[in-house]
């Protein structure tokens, strides 16, 4: 699977930071710029803070409005976002090969010298807030933020987004003082794959990626993701007429040797149509639409959860429904396993076509130690055994939030009143 060596290249620039490509024939080319930094190496104080610096830089540098940042790479025919998470926060894009010198020296351009003008911070902090709201009232996203507050000691429990008390006080100032101490060169991973040259790629990165003021020693430690309580929750909202759950457990992190057994435990647990939750609850109870499982994994955390909306009243039952599979996933067979990992190496071998894809998963796995261990996949996945997965399944406590329509709650306290 993946580059052979001899399109696969890695330098460490003389700036400090680190770049991986991936040379491809096809005239496409995908570049992603990650900064170390994200929502779980904030404090309570500034939880928040690494997202709005997300977007903050698009919003106009020395030599670029923000609108000349958009229109340079969709002009072109390219596309260009960002986002953060817990350990990075990273901006990507995608153009045609010809136009590789643009897109980096607008990423470049965007990490290194935004103006983070009053006026323009004062509006995206409005844009904030108004995203922190769209999250409270979607109630899937807002039941997997309370689970994760449940199964993970604060700050790193919290949203990223921050909450409106804090968004409403950081100040131009902040921004800049923690842009200026983690965008620095040496604290950014590029991860470029397709058609281009090495050496303008080395010499591209080193021009682009300049900083002015003298770059700071920061903590690369890692970041503090300790237990939760594991809090049991049931919550009622006006204006719902679909109880929404959500289950959580820890598992290992991506740097632990149990990485891949996790990602085949899930893809059998609840993974898809065919997975054993979708069979179960779906096909022979009939309790939700939809239900899947999913992991979240990074270098120093890693949680596994439930996401389903079922029939009002039915919460209970869907929860130990999940909880006896959970335990049932001890039985899996050898065909099951062999099973799963082949689909696991098809969707691999099928998502490797998308460069965007690649580059970010490439950039990943040298934060946690190697880009290399990326084409390593079809081999890690192969070798999981059915010991690993009854590691994975021995899920000593777990959380568990519940959305419910008010009126629901209302009934039950009135049958528990009678």
């Amino acid at each position: 699977m993946g580059a052979a060596d001899n399109n696969f290249f890695r330098q460490i620039l003389p700036n400090g930071m680190t770049v991986i490509f991936e040379k491809r024939k096809l005239p496409l080319i995908a570049i992603n710029a990650a900064v170390r930094f994200g929502s779980g190496n904030e404090t309570a104080k500034i939880k928040g803070i690494a997202h709005f610096i997300e977007h903050g830089v698009f919003k106009g540098t020395k030599k670029r409005t923000r609108q000349q940042i958009s229109d340079e790479i969709e002009k072109r025919g390219g596309v260009i976002n960002a986002y953060t998470d817990e350990e990075i926060t990273t901006f990507w894009a995608k153009l045609i090969s010809k136009n590789f010198e643009t897109g980096i020296d607008v990423i470049s351009d965007m990490l290194m010298n935004p103006l983070f003008s009053k006026k323009d911070m004062d509006m995206e902090r409005k844009v904030i807030l108004e995203e922190i709201k769209m999250h409270h009232d979607n109630p899937k996203i807002y039941i997997v933020d309370k689970l994760k507050e449940q199964l993970f000691v604060q700050p790193f429990g919290f949203s990223g987004l921050g909450t409106e008390k804090i968004i409403k006080k950081i100040t131009r100032a902040t921004l800049l003082r923690y842009h200026n101490i983690y965008y620095s060169p040496s604290n950014i991973i590029v991860s470029i794959v397709g058609d281009a040259d090495v050496d303008k790629i080395w010499n591209m990165s080193k021009k682009g990626f300049l900083k002015s003021h003298v770059q700071r020693q920061i903590d690369k430690s890692g970041i503090s993701a300790g237990k939760g309580a594991f809090g049991k929750i049931t919550e009622a909202r006006k204006g719902i007429d679909q109880t929404h759950i959500a289950l959580g457990f820890h598992v290992p992190s991506k740097k632990d040797n149990l990485r891949y057994a996790v990602e085949v435990f899930n893809t059998i647990f609840g993974a898809g149509m065919s997975s054993r939750l979708w069979q179960e609850v779906r096909e022979k109870k009939g309790l939700a639409y939809d239900i899947s499982s999913w992991v979240d994994q990074g270098k120093d955390f890693g949680y596994c959860f439930v996401l389903a909306g079922i029939l009002k009243g039915k919460q209970e039952i869907a929860k130990n429904i999940i909880l006896e599979e959970i335990n049932k996933m001890k039985n899996v067979s050898e065909k099951e396993l062999a099973q799963v990992k082949e689909q696991l190496i098809g969707l691999r071998e099928m998502e490797n076509e998308r460069s965007e894809r690649v580059s970010d998963n490439l950039l990943r796995e040298q934060l946690i130690g190697d880009a290399r261990e990326y084409y390593k996949y079809n081999e890690k996945i192969s070798a999981v055994t059915l010991e690993d997965i009854k590691k994975i399944a021995d899920v000593k406590d777990y959380a568990f939030v519940a959305l419910i329509p008010e009126n629901e709650k209302k009934q039950k306290e009135k049958e528990d009143h009678l």
